[in-house]
């Protein structure tokens, strides 16, 4: 290698490879053990019964949501459904523009939540984007899946990564700045 193999210039162009990298790689998985997860309580699990699996805390029911969080907007499937759709294409662009690889990899976990049941909402619908999301997580006062899960830790991650100042993009100048260091900056995230 020599010694220009590590230029603020090329480590800047590289940087937008790495996010697309992580954010994918996030995203897919998370889609992954989403619509697994889905498939296993839509083929082992009826929806009309109940299976404890921690008492008072958890048991798996079956429910088909055709509405948001705690089934609220369930006569308006299509609504959320679009909303889903401009929440997973804003998710995109803010990652491909982050240089944050925790920003990044917390907006793959977001990607993944609404991705997730926005395949269901497409799978499972009677006419456009009217299909209902495959729920089977009850905790008692609610019941989810593991979309919804994605969601909810991306939220808190994003509430927590704005607490402590962890800036969603550095500008190329403090990339310069940190020339050296600019690995490092990634790596410490």
């Amino acid at each position: 290698m020599t010694s220009d193999s590590n230029t603020p210039s090329r480590i800047a162009a590289q940087r937008p490879r790495r996010s697309v990298a992580v954010f994918s790689c996030v995203a897919l998985v998370g889609l992954i053990i989403d619509r697994a997860s889905k498939l296993l309580a839509l083929r082992y699990l009826s929806l009309d019964e109940s299976k404890r699996v921690i008492p008072h805390l958890l048991s798996l029911r079956l429910l088909r949501n055709p509405g948001a969080s705690l089934g609220f907007g369930s006569n308006s499937t299509w609504v959320i459904s679009l909303l889903a759709i401009a929440a997973c294409i804003a998710l995109v662009i803010l990652a491909f523009r982050s240089t944050s690889r925790l920003w990044v990899i917390v907006l793959g976990m977001a990607f993944a939540g609404a991705a997730g049941n926005l395949i269901d909402r497409v799978v499972y619908a009677d006419g456009m984007l009217n299909g209902k999301v495959v729920d089977f997580l009850d905790y008692g006062w609610s019941v989810g899946n593991v979309a919804d899960i994605f969601l909810m830790l991306a939220g808190i991650c994003m509430v927590v990564l704005v607490c402590v100042g962890v800036p969603w993009r550095i500008s190329d100048q403090d990339a310069d700045n940190h020339h050296g260091s600019a690995d490092t900056h990634d790596s410490n995230e």
